[in-house]
This record gives C-alpha cells, sequence and structure tokens, in this order.
C-alpha cells in the first residue's frame, strides 16, 4: 500500500456551473447535429436533382409588342404581294401596248398597199379605156394602126390562116379540136402550127409572152380580156382591126372587129 492511500487529497472539489456544463451539452449537440446531416446527405447523393425554371410571365405590353409585330410582318407581306401585281400588270401592258403597235403598224401597210393598189388599178383602167376608145375609132372608120393580114408572113400568116379555117366550129368548154375549141383550146392548137407550146389556160397564156401596147398590134398576137394572169378570154389578132376566136357557144368560132368587144391587152410570141 502507498504511503498516500489514506491520506485525503487537499484539493478542493471543481465547482462546474450550469453555464459550463450547458455550452458543452450544445456543442455536443451541433457536432451530433452535423454528422446526422454528413449521413443524410450522403444517403440522398445518388438522387438526379430536377431543377425548375420559371418563365417571365407574358405581361400586357409584351403581349401588345408581339401583336404589333405581327401586324407589320402581314403588313409587309400584302406590301410585297401588291407590288408584284403591280409590276405584272405593267409587264403585260407592255408586252399588250407592243401588240397594239405591231398590229397598228400591219393595218397601217396594209391600208397604204390598198391604196397604191387602188391607185394602179384606176390608172390601168384609164389606160384601158382609152386604148378602147382608139380601138373603136379605128374600126369604125376602117383604119388600122396594125400590119394588115396580106403583109403578114411566116409564123404569123400560118397562125392567121389555122384560126380563119377553123370559123364556123362550135365553142365547147375544155375542148381542143378538131371539131370543136373553147377559147384557149384554139389559141393553143393555133401556135402549135408552128411549133410553139403554149399554155392549156388563157390566164397563163396571157402572160407567155411579151407584153404589148394594144395600139401597137401585130397580126398573130394573142389577145386577152381581164388582166394579165387571170385573163378569163383570149383571142388572135388577124390584122385590120379584127380577131378570130371561140367566143361562147352561141356564137361558135368566128371573126370579130376589136370594136366588137374590145380586149384588155396583149402579149406576142412570135
Amino acid at each position: 500500500m502507498s504511503h498516500t492511500a489514506h491520506i485525503r487529497s487537499h484539493r478542493k472539489p471543481r465547482n462546474r456551473s450550469a453555464s459550463t456544463i450547458a455550452m458543452r451539452a450544445g456543442v455536443a449537440g451541433g457536432v451530433l447535429s452535423l454528422a446526422a446531416a454528413g449521413a443524410s446527405a450522403s444517403a440522398y447523393a445518388d438522387e438526379p436533382v430536377t431543377q425548375t425554371l420559371e418563365l417571365p410571365t407574358l405581361t400586357a405590353d409584351m403581349a401588345t409588342q408581339v401583336a404589333q409585330s405581327a401586324d407589320a410582318t402581314q403588313q409587309a407581306a400584302a406590301n410585297y404581294q401588291l407590288q408584284a401585281e403591280r409590276d405584272t400588270a405593267a409587264a403585260n401592258a407592255a408586252k399588250q401596248a407592243k401588240a397594239d403597235l405591231a398590229d397598228a403598224k400591219q393595218k397601217a401597210e396594209a391600208r397604204k398597199k390598198a391604196a397604191e393598189d387602188a391607185r394602179k388599178a384606176a390608172a390601168a383602167r384609164a389606160s384601158r379605156s382609152a386604148e378602147r376608145t382608139t380601138l373603136s375609132t379605128t374600126a369604125s372608120t376602117g383604119t388600122s394602126t396594125s400590119t394588115s393580114t396580106s403583109t403578114a408572113t411566116g409564123s404569123a400568116a400560118a397562125v392567121i390562116s389555122f384560126v380563119k379555117a377553123q370559123i364556123g366550129k362550135s365553142y365547147v368548154l375544155g375542148a381542143t379540136g378538131p371539131s370543136a375549141y373553147d377559147c384557149s383550146g384554139l389559141v393553143q392548137a393555133a401556135f402549135k402550127q408552128v411549133g410553139i407550146s403554149l399554155p392549156r389556160v388563157s390566164q397563163s397564156q396571157s402572160t407567155a409572152g411579151t407584153q404589148v401596147s394594144l395600139s401597137n398590134l401585130q397580126p398573130g398576137d394573142i389577145l386577152y380580156w381581164g388582166s394579165a394572169g387571170s385573163a378569163y378570154h383570149v383571142a388572135v389578132y388577124v390584122g385590120d382591126g379584127m380577131f378570130v376566136g371561140a367566143q361562147n357557144p352561141s356564137t361558135g368560132i368566128v371573126e370579130k372587129p376589136l370594136s366588137y368587144d374590145p380586149p384588155t391587152g396583149a402579149v406576142r410570141v412570135l
């Protein structure tokens, strides 16, 4: 046994105040709380965290701005459409104006040509009228400005001899002889005697040779009625102001003076 075992301690017992005990208890409690919080956080560390965002509230001002923006966009689209329609209308108007101008020019040219044709036709009628007057006067006085039959020689004499030999035969439309002829059939057959091949119809025969004036006819010239290229009747001039032709079914092939039926023109193939 220690030599101090039975000796009482002379140290005074500590006098712990209530506040000190309370403070220690509080500290201990706080440590426990932190520990518990840590454990809790550890337990939920693997769970996903959901974050909620609040969208801004659409206020009256914002709604007005959106509406105004939509109106502006719609108005701009309407403007673009209107401009496009105007551009299309302008292009169509320009195209139509160009077509109208071309049509007007064409009509003006047609009127000009018609006026020129009318002037030429009037001049031709006046010329034919003057020539017919001359022919009528010559026939009535018995004077001829042309070569007479008696002086015709060669091919002209052969043609005249042939057509005079046909006088009294019948006129039959489309006939080419030998017992009947129509007007162009007789002329074609007459010139065939001298080796000249003429077209079959009067329209073509009226342009078969050189055009000559009715005041300068020679025996053997081809007379035609109507215009050159569209004549409706032909005959052969035989001199002394006379012609032989297949006139019509009533008269047949006859010899007549130019005044009987003044021709329009004449061509020379000999």
